[in-house]
């Protein structure tokens, strides 16, 4: 796939936007606290505020990207995130940067990443071969894991030798480069117009196509409850290694940038799993099976303890990201061109809707009980999750569906 100049070009922009996300990651929350001297529940609105826009743009996003070009798109996105990232070193060496503009900043960020998450999702079934989709989202889910192996330690590093604001320059010319990438892509999708309809109707055609196919709508709602949890964790992790642990910034960042180790053997192992045990089952070891192990990363502290953190926070992210390969290859070539945009979206509103949500609650419990404990109530959630694909038709399943589904009737 990588011989391909507009794949590669892709996978390229992709992967540096994913880096300097993933110091974003880090650096956002290092900025609140080591800046800003902001508290837990502070910390955990700026997780919320990243993934609110889903909930409150998600479903007509979905359908305007079905209507426009994919890649203008991305673009527009790229360059809104860049502005909104470099606007807060400025502001810090002004000496004006508040709570209240690293929140705005979050919410600006998280609506483009709306808008191109939902358009690259859809792009790349026009730029590669049906039969490649695994294997491009095998490609492009190992660059995304292995920036998330690299950004957090590159966050802490940042943050030890300047200061945690500076992580945020990395953000911003990440993005420079998604953009550049992205105007050297060759490709011109060809927009498949399918008749204008009112807006409302079209977001109602999505949702329709979620919610009455068995396994698009087991995949809806397990996601939802995973991403309400696995948010409240992650929300509370640099709050939790540095003040409950009493780990340096950089060490956090390193131990972070393990644990993504995961992903990057779950993005790579998706396909020979698959072909050994079936692309269902595989989907099912991951998302289902392996998330109780996530019950030891509230263990740990000091010594060898986190030692068992690194390795049972590999081991949910590898099931996480294998399970995602999968199954957005099996989107991709299941769901019709048209309705792509609006089913991903319907989803995703619900996935990630919840994630607002998610990180509310843990900053709630954490000043309510403790962090620790807040961690622990949020990956026995996370833990129970999978018992809701278990009552799919994917537990008598060994491989995903092949072909496209049915698009529903209009009305």
């Amino acid at each position: 796939m990588l011989r391909g100049r507009d794949f590669r070009l892709l996978w390229i922009g992709e992967s540096a936007s994913s880096l300097g996300s993933a110091v974003t990651g880090v650096a956002l929350p290092l900025v609140a606290v080591t800046t800003l001297d902001a508290s837990a529940f502070v910390v955990s609105v700026l997780a919320a505020a990243t993934w609110l826009p889903w909930l409150v743009i998600g479903l007509p996003a979905g359908a305007w990207v079905d209507r426009l070009s994919r890649r203008t798109v991305m673009l527009v996105a790229d360059y809104v995130s860049m502005a909104a990232f470099l606007s807060v070193p400025i502001t810090a060496a002004l000496g004006l940067l508040t709570t209240v503009q690293l929140i705005a900043v979050a919410l600006v960020a998280g609506t483009a990443k709306v808008f191109f998450a939902t358009a690259y999702r859809a792009y790349l079934p026009s730029l590669v071969q049906e039969k490649d989709l695994l294997e491009a989202n095998a490609k492009l889910q190992g660059g995304e894991q292995v920036a998330n192996l690299a950004g957090p330690g590159a966050a802490g590093l940042v943050a030890q030798l300047f200061t945690a604001v500076g992580g945020l320059l990395v953000d911003a010319a990440s993005f420079a480069v998604s953009a550049l990438c992205l105007h050297g892509v060759r490709h011109r999708e060809v927009v498949e117009k399918a008749p204008r309809r009112r807006l409302r109707s079209e977001i109602r055609e999505g949702l329709r196509t979620v919610v009455g196919d068995p396994l698009l709508r087991g995949n809806m709602l397990y996601g939802c409850l995973a991403n309400l949890a696995l948010t409240g964790y992650s929300s509370l992790l640099v709050v939790f290694l540095v003040g409950d642990v009493g780990l340096s910034p950089a060490t956090t960042g390193v131990l972070i940038a393990v644990t993504s180790l995961g992903g990057v053997i779950g993005a790579f192992a998706a396909r020979p799993l698959a072909a050994r045990v079936g692309s269902a089952r595989a989907y099912l070891i991951g998302k289902a099976l392996l998330p109780p192990t996530g019950l030891f990363i509230a263990c740990a502290d000091q010594g060898v303890l986190l030692v068992l953190f690194a390795v049972a926070s590999i081991v949910i992210v590898a099931g996480v990201v294998a399970g995602n390969v999968l199954f957005s290859g099996f989107v991709q070539s299941y769901v019709p061109a048209t309705l792509i945009g609006r089913v991903s979206t319907s989803s995703q509103v619900v996935n990630f809707g919840a994630m607002p949500l998610g990180a509310l609650l843990a900053g709630t419990l954490a000043v309510t009980l403790s962090v620790r404990a807040a961690l622990w109530v949020m990956l026995g959630v996370f833990a129970l999750s999978g018992l809701i694909l278990l009552a799919t038709p994917l537990r008598r399943m060994r491989d995903l569906p092949t072909g496209r589904m049915e698009p529903p009737a209009t009305h």
